[in-house]
């Protein structure tokens, strides 16, 4: 038997696959948890109609807009609960069922099969385990945010509600998507000023393509191991081009949205030193010596990979090689830990930058299950 720990978009996915492929399958989680607990109601997707769940290419998202008769024009850009809908119409479609429960631990037998606890005190036993941690795992704080005390910083992941903010006046460091979408947000929900904090230039805004990603993903599927084959330099150069339409541009669809005097950027400056005045404001000296008194801190400073806080994997840990945080995967997302897997976020290292988003999922369920099978699971 799998068990698939996770019930986000990879989890899902490969689920999916493995269940077509006749493997009995059991899935551990919380459907798209972090997707409804992590990310604001009012929050836009970034890709297109084209980016879908499914590595048999059939149940895609495209199909279930044409089933459901709504025009890809009139969802630009994508709402989160369109495509909530679609998970759950993808699910249904593939006879996917998500336990919902917590996995506690992990831990491997001497025979090669693994033990799975649950949090209601069940026992899993599996051949194998596929491993989704969802980002949420891997929220990369600033250091000076920790001193501070509860309730004024928070990461974006953390702060998804934005009801309490009307009056308020907040910091957002980061000046990338989610720094200036969530500007957005909270201007619409009445905050009194933003300043966005960043180290870089102001980001371009403007309507990009993720098509080039498309034959990354079609090499990935033809090649075993393509990524790790590439020259450095070569792998830079796509990183570099990731980097560019992923990171240094953001959604043409914000720049209306942060309008007004509300708004203040403060390019090519960082943060140096906070304090708190009182249970409710910040201090804050920003490098270019302004002081600012903030009511919250909001720190869009995105995810780094470290398997040491996935709790469930401290009983495997001894023997998952690892590398800058990340797990070392041979060409099926097999970790050293045989019968282990990690696609998503993890596997970014081994595999490229695009497989930290949902575009890779429908590739890493083929390439997953092609080990799997491989295996005689």
């Amino acid at each position: 038997m799998l068990v698939v720990i996770g019930g986000g978009p990879y989890g899902i996915a490969t689920a999916a696959k493995a269940i077509e492929a006749g493997i009995e399958t059991v899935v551990v989680g919380r459907p798209l948890g972090f997707w409804t607990d992590n990310m604001p109601a009012g929050m836009y997707l970034r890709s297109g109609p084209d980016w879908h769940l499914d590595a048999s290419g059939v149940d895609t998202f495209e199909a279930f807009l044409e089933e459901r008769g709504i025009a890809p024009a009139d969802i630009d850009p994508i709402p989160i609960a369109i495509f909530l809908d679609y998970a759950a119409w993808f699910q249904r479609r593939k006879h996917v069922t998500v336990r919902e429960a917590l996995v506690t631990a992990l831990s491997a037998n001497g025979d090669g099969s693994f033990h799975v606890t649950l949090d209601n005190g069940e026992t899993l036993a599996a051949e194998s385990v596929v491993a989704a941690p969802g980002v949420r795992y891997f929220q990369n704080l600033p250091e000076w945010s920790t001193s501070l005390p509860p309730g004024l910083s928070s990461h974006t992941c953390e702060l998804v509600r934005f009801e309490d903010f009307e009056g308020a006046r907040v910091l957002i460091v980061g000046g990338r998507q989610s720094a200036y979408e969530w500007a957005a947000l909270l201007g619409e929900h009445g905050a009194e000023r933003i300043d966005i904090v960043h180290r870089h230039d102001v980001p371009r805004f403007a309507r990009v393509s993720w098509k080039f990603v498309d034959p990354y993903v079609e090499q990935t599927l033809a090649t075993a191991g393509w990524w790790r084959q590439l020259p450095a330099s070569k792998r830079d150069a796509i990183a570099r081009e990731f980097w560019e339409v992923g990171r240094l541009t953001l959604e043409w669809w914000l720049t209306p949205r942060l309008q007004g005097d509300r708004f203040h950027r403060r390019p090519g400056v960082s943060v140096v030193a906070v304090t708190a005045e009182d249970p409710a404001a910040v201090r804050v000296r920003l490098s270019d010596g302004t002081e600012l008194s903030v009511d919250r801190i909001v720190c869009a400073t995105g995810y780094k990979a470290d398997l040491d806080r996935v709790p469930y994997l401290a009983g495997v840990l001894d023997r998952i090689r690892v590398a800058d945080g990340f797990p070392v995967l041979d060409e099926t997302f097999q970790t050293s830990l045989r019968g282990l897997y990690l696609p998503g976020f993890t596997a970014t290292r081994d595999f490229g930058p695009f497989f930290g988003f949902t575009k890779g999922c429908p590739a890493a369920a083929e390439i997953v299950t092609r080990g799997l099978t491989q295996r005689g699971v």
